[in-house]
C-alpha cells in the first residue's frame, strides 16, 4: 500500500465519540423557511424535552468528552431555557455554538446575553446577497437587515460568527455575492450547505451532480484567497477533490494528513455526527431522520458506539453503490442523508457526487 492509499484507508477515528452532537432545543420558529427540514412550527410541539431531561441530555454530551454542541432548532430563542441550557453546559466545559433565527426575538440584548452565558460561536444565515433574494427565501420580510445587524453585533459582543448557506439551484447562482457579504461581516467560518430533499426542502431542486461538482471546486478556490474558513455540509465529496488537487500538485500523503482539512475525513451522518430532536429522539443527523432511540432510554454514548444503524453508517465497505466501492470511501463516504432521501437506503450512494470509482461501470 503506497502512502496516498493509505491516507484514503485510514481507520475510522469516531468510534467511540462524535465530534459534533446538535441539539434541537425546539421545534418552534417563526420564519417559514422554504428549505426547512424541521417543518417548524410557530409554538413548540408537544414532548419537548423539559429543562430536567435537557440538563440530563448536556451531561451525556459532556462525558464524551472534546465533543462540542450545537443548539439548534426551530429557533434555539424560542426556548425559555436557552440561556441556562447554554450556561450549564459551558459549567460542563462544552464548546457551545447557537444557530438562531433572523427575527425580531435576535435583538442586541438576546445577542449580548448568549455571549455572557457563554456561546463559544453563534450562526446566522445568509440564502441571498440582498432582502428580496434572502427574505423570499427565509418567508419573512425584514430576515435581511436583522441578520446584518445581528452580524455587526456579534462582532463588536466579540463572539465569533459563522454564516450558514443553503445550496439550491434557486440560490447557487448568487454564491459569489453571498461569499463578498461573509467577508463584509467579519465572519470566520461559511457553512455552505447543499440541500437534503426532506421536511419542506423536498418541493425544493437541488443542483445537479455536475454543477455540485463544479461548485465545490469553486469553494476550493474561493477558500484559497478568503479571511473565513469554508467547509461544506452534506457535500463530503469535496474532500476527495481537495485531495486529488493537492496530490496532482505533489503533495505528500503525509502532508494531506497533517493539513486542517483532515481533521474533517470520515465526518458524516452518523459517523462523528449525531442529532437529537426536541422530543429526545436520537438520529445519525438532522437530515436523516432515522430513530436510534431515545434520550433516557440507554446512555448517549453507548446509543452511538453501539446501536446497530450508527455502526452500520461507520462502515463505508458496506456502502452500496459507487459509495462502496469508492477509493475515497473512508475519508468521504458521501452523504448517508441524501442516500436516503433519494432511495430510502442510508447505505446507498450519493447521488449529488458524479465520481465514478476505478471498474465501476
Amino acid at each position: 500500500m503506497d502512502a496516498a492509499e493509505a491516507l484514503l484507508a485510514r481507520p475510522r477515528a469516531f468510534d467511540e465519540a462524535p465530534l459534533l452532537v446538535y441539539w434541537e432545543a425546539t421545534q418552534a420558529c417563526d420564519l417559514a423557511c422554504l428549505h426547512c427540514r424541521a417543518d417548524a412550527l410557530q409554538g413548540p410541539v408537544p414532548g419537548e424535552l423539559s429543562s430536567g431531561e435537557a440538563c440530563g441530555l448536556l451531561e451525556e454530551v459532556a462525558a464524551f468528552g472534546g465533543t462540542r454542541l450545537v443548539i439548534t432548532g426551530g429557533d434555539p430563542l424560542k426556548r425559555p431555557d436557552l440561556l441556562e441550557s447554554i450556561a450549564f453546559a459551558k459549567g460542563l466545559d462544552l464548546w457551545v455554538g447557537v444557530t438562531p433565527a433572523a427575527t425580531p426575538l435576535l435583538t442586541e440584548g438576546a445577542i449580548d446575553a448568549m455571549g455572557e452565558a457563554g456561546a463559544d460561536m453563534v450562526a446566522l444565515s445568509l440564502d441571498g446577497p440582498d432582502a428580496a433574494r434572502h427574505d423570499g427565501f427565509r418567508g419573512m420580510h425584514g430576515s435581511f437587515e436583522r441578520t446584518l445587524a445581528a452580524a455587526r453585533h456579534l462582532k463588536q459582543a466579540g463572539i465569533p460568527l459563522q454564516i450558514n448557506t443553503t445550496v439550491t439551484s434557486q440560490t447557487a447562482p448568487d454564491l459569489p455575492a453571498v461569499a463578498e457579504r461573509v467577508r463584509e461581516l467579519s465572519a470566520v467560518r461559511w457553512s455552505v450547505f447543499f440541500l437534503v430533499p426532506v421536511g419542506r426542502g423536498r418541493l425544493l431542486r437541488s443542483v445537479s451532480a455536475g454543477e455540485s461538482e463544479r461548485l465545490c471546486q469553486w469553494l476550493l478556490d474561493a477558500g484559497r484567497q478568503a479571511p473565513f474558513q469554508i467547509k461544506t455540509t452534506e457535500a463530503p465529496h469535496i474532500r476527495r477533490l481537495a485531495i486529488q488537487r493537492l496530490l496532482r500538485a505533489g503533495r505528500s500523503a503525509d502532508d494531506i494528513g497533517r493539513m486542517p482539512l483532515a481533521r474533517a475525513f470520515g465526518v458524516r451522518d452518523g459517523n462523528g455526527v449525531m442529532f437529537v430532536s426536541s422530543r429526545g429522539e436520537i438520529h445519525p443527523s438532522g437530515f436523516l431522520a432515522l430513530p436510534a432511540g431515545r434520550v433516557g432510554e440507554a446512555p448517549l454514548g453507548r446509543t452511538y458506539r453501539e446501536h446497530p444503524l450508527f455502526r452500520a453508517l461507520r462502515d463505508p465497505s458496506a456502502f452500496h453503490g459507487r459509495c462502496g466501492r469508492c477509493q475515497f470511501r473512508e475519508v468521504c463516504g458521501g452523504s448517508r442523508a441524501r442516500a436516503f432521501a433519494a432511495s430510502g437506503d442510508p447505505l446507498g450512494e450519493d447521488p449529488l457526487c458524479p465520481f465514478v470509482p476505478a471498474g465501476v461501470v
